[in-house]
């Protein structure tokens, strides 16, 4: 970041702002089920309904948090984030049927269509920047996961300790988390407008400046955008299978914490050198690889899922499906970010990156309203149980044989003048 003394400080306030993030987040989502199973008796149906709501509200408005964060600037959308989140979590303190809980994660999900594109518009413009000095260098875009996944790791942690004085707890702990950051970004971020980066070497030339969501026309990208997506709808059956996965086996949900954690250790550990070695590798087997991987584990629990889980270790089939999906979005998630860069083409990045996640959203929605029929008989062990994992598998698989058709064209090579003497 030399030439730029500010840049690296808002880095690291950018990094810290997804840590903090995902802490509030963290502390309650995965809990959310379970409250609404043990406290409130919904079955999965209703269940996965909220929980697919809640993502397609966050994912799949992305494309509008973008938009604004290209139109207003970064820092009084993700304000108005924070402020959404605040006020979902307080209905959700309030909540006690359906409805109430589907307002209250709608409006949560909200918060995070408008806070995480400004923030991923922000890093790619700072990624955009380095790559000009030091193209070589292991994407930004992988720290940014990283200090995620530190947040993940603290928010069940702190989750679980805040649940043993209720649920409610929680929630308000919550709440005060993002009107902490709501203070910080007033006083911290700058007001300015985000525009178009500047391209580095390697990068397609700058285009000339485009209407808002111009990125839906541009065919190569939508189709990327939607076989990406099956990396949100895998990643969401921790939320959503997992606490079924873990009352099959017996292993009890007080697991699910650990399970988490293990997760974001993982993701901790091995991002940073598993992105190095992808990028190395290049973003078409990049994302073959990741999506193989998160494929093979839904198989493998879906075999695990017909018999009796190990009595010494009855959790052995979540945390082999968590391990895949971990290791799989750890291959596919900083290349897709970075690749969103090359589809831009210097244009302004916030709609481009929430169209990504707003093509997540709405298979993460569509995934679960199909799954929970399925996972309805998958408490037992039984052939039935396997069913709602050979789904996924067979998603995951059309993915990782299928999305390296779409890959952003290759930028063509300076032609070279040949010098003839007179």
């Amino acid at each position: 970041m030399k030439g730029n003394p500010r840049a690296e400080p808002m880095l690291r306030l950018l990094l810290a702002s997804q840590l903090i993030f995902n802490l509030g987040f963290y502390s309650i989502v995965p809990f959310l089920a379970v409250s609404m199973r043990e406290d409130f008796g919904m079955g999965a149906m209703a269940v996965g309904i909220i929980l697919g709501a809640r993502t397609f509200a966050q994912q799949g408005l992305f494309l509008v948090g973008g938009a604004a964060a290209d139109r207003w600037g970064a820092r009084p959308v993700m304000i108005a984030g924070c402020l959404a989140r605040i006020s979902g979590y307080l209905l959700l303190l309030w909540a006690s049927d359906f409805p109430l809980f589907l307002l209250g994660a709608v409006i949560t999900g909200v918060g995070g269509a408008l806070f995480s594109p400004a923030l991923e518009s922000l890093v790619g413009g700072a990624e955009e920047r380095r790559a000009a000095l030091q193209p070589h260098k292991t994407s930004l875009f992988a720290l940014l996961v990283i200090f995620g996944e530190i947040g993940a790791v603290a928010g069940p942690l702190l989750g679980s300790i805040l649940l043993q004085t209720g649920f409610d707890t929680a929630l308000l702990a919550g709440a005060g988390v993002f009107a902490v950051m709501a203070v910080a970004f007033n006083a911290f971020l700058p007001a300015a407008k985000a525009s178009a980066v500047t391209t580095s070497a390697g990068r397609p030339a700058a285009t000339p400046p485009s209407d808002t969501w111009a990125c839906l026309r541009e065919r190569r990208f939508v189709a990327f955008a939607a076989f990406y997506s099956v990396n949100l709808f895998a990643y969401n059956q921790l939320y959503f299978g997992l606490p079924i996965e873990l009352e099959r086996s017996d292993a009890g949900l007080g697991a699910l914490s650990a399970v988490f954690a293990y997760a974001s250790i993982l993701t901790i550990t091995l991002q940073w050198p598993i992105a190095g070695l992808m990028k190395r590798k290049g973003p078409a087997a990049a994302l073959a690889v990741g999506f193989a991987v998160q494929g093979v584990g839904f198989v493998a629990i879906a075999a695990m899922a017909i018999l009796p889980a190990p009595a010494a270790f009855p959790a052995l089939p979540a945390f082999l499906l968590v391990t895949a999906l971990a290791l799989g979005h750890m291959c596919v998630a900083p290349v897709a970010m970075d690749l969103v860069l090359d589809y831009a083409a210097g244009r302004p990045t916030g709609d481009y990156y929430g169209l990504l996640a707003s093509c997540g959203g709405t298979m993460v929605l569509l995934g679960n309203v199909a799954l929970a029929p399925l996972y309805e008989q998958a408490t037992t062990p039984s052939l039935a149980a396997a069913a709602p994992w050979l789904v996924s598998a067979i998603f995951a698989a059309a993915s990782a044989a299928l999305i390296h058709r779409f890959l952003p064209a290759p930028v063509p090579a300076p032609r070279i003048q040949q010098l003839h003497p007179a």
